[in-house]
């Protein structure tokens, strides 16, 4: 077996809760040497917490106990000099989304740290177990080119990796026609749990579409507080010249007079009397296994799961074994679409993207 991941964290908010999490349940594959925190009464809670150690610089964090590489899990208005901080001091970096608050701290970024070769981002939506099941469908050439993938679940940049890496849009220009609609909806659940109400109140639904040329096309779908309300649920259409694959299922053409249908099976352990324990096993798609849970016997959630592979890949990546994970210059290029979805929502007005420096 080979050594535990190991990863120091600058930023102590809710999302550092979930790498801190694998390192608990995990320890054979994943190790947390450190959090850095702003004051030294926020390190105190979370060594008491978390029984890491915690510094105030990120100098200190590297020194104490040099990590493989460093989560920058802060404010999207620190993130930048953080990660450049890091950069400076020669230490891979997996910044979560998105690396820059705005299209100029993007480009700043950029020109500061895109030819370190040392940054790469968390966007880790297609790695969840249904979405990565479902992109190996695609990629097995099942409905042929894709043509087409609509997506209601999740917002803005998070939504246009799934769109661009699902169209191989890669860095094409996008023209981006948004709107944005409100109307009342119960909202009973968030990030801190049920409210007890059931009150409707206002909500905005963001809806847009992303032409990328070439016949490739986007629907972004997004209603206030999507992730939690269970009132709204999640769709994906991705659409191809030989079929289309709908959540679950999928149709597509067997020769030119055969249409078939095909579902995606999840073995789910623990229902009824499988006493295996609640996990997930695999997913399937007539008969073949498209997905298979590397992390059986931790009973993860799946987007701790989406979060374990990439910090796993993001390990293997700084000990050159593996690909990339997610590179910064992706990153850019999904936020840079999502600001324009944001601009034209707000003015009404179709947004262009122009090709920028990271996509050289």
């Amino acid at each position: 077996m080979s050594a535990p991941v190991r990863y120091g964290i600058v930023g102590s908010g809710w999302r550092t809760g979930f790498f801190l999490r694998l390192a608990r349940l995990m320890p054979d594959r994943f190790t947390a040497t450190g959090v850095v925190t702003r004051t030294a009464e926020r390190g105190a809670e979370v060594e008491a917490e978390w029984g890491v150690p915690t510094f105030r610089t990120t100098a200190d964090l590297v020194a104490a106990d040099r990590p493989d590489f460093v989560i920058v899990s802060v404010p999207w208005a620190a993130a930048p000099a953080v990660t450049v901080e890091l950069v400076e001091q020669g230490v891979p970096v997996l910044s979560e989304t998105p690396p820059a608050p705005d299209l100029a701290g993007l480009r700043d970024l950029w020109s500061r740290v895109g030819d370190s070769g040392l940054v790469q981002v968390a966007e880790q939506y297609l790695m969840m177990p249904a979405h990565a099941a479902r992109w190996a469908v695609l990629r097995s050439g099942a409905i042929g080119r894709v043509t087409s993938v609509q997506v209601s679940s999740t917002h803005l940049y998070h939504a246009v990796s799934m769109i661009r890496l699902m169209l191989d849009a890669g860095f094409a220009d996008a023209e981006v026609t948004a709107r944005g609609l409100t109307a009342p909806l119960a909202d009973p659940l968030d990030r801190g749990g049920w409210s007890g109400g059931d009150e409707a109140k206002t909500a905005q639904t963001t809806l847009a579409v992303l032409d990328f040329g070439d016949g490739r096309s986007g629907l972004y779908d997004f209603t206030d507080n999507q992730w939690f309300n269970p009132l709204r649920a999640n769709r994906i259409v991705v659409r191809g010249t030989h079929g289309e694959l709908v959540d679950d299922r999928f149709v597509r053409l067997a020769d030119p007079v055969t249409a078939v249908e095909s579902h995606l099976v999840r073995r789910q352990t623990g229902i009824d009397l499988n006493l295996e324990g609640f996990d997930l096993d695999h997913i399937s798609a007539d008969g073949r296994v498209v997905y298979r849970n590397p992390y059986q016997g931790a009973r993860l959630a799946e987007d701790d799961i989406s979060v374990a592979t990439i910090v796993d890949r993001m390990g293997a990546w700084c000990r050159g074994t593996g690909e990339p994970p997610y590179p910064l210059a992706h990153a850019c290029q999904d936020h840079l679409i999502s600001l324009a979805i944001e601009e034209s929502a707000r003015t009404g007005a179709t947004v262009r993207t122009s090709r920028e420096s990271w996509a050289a």
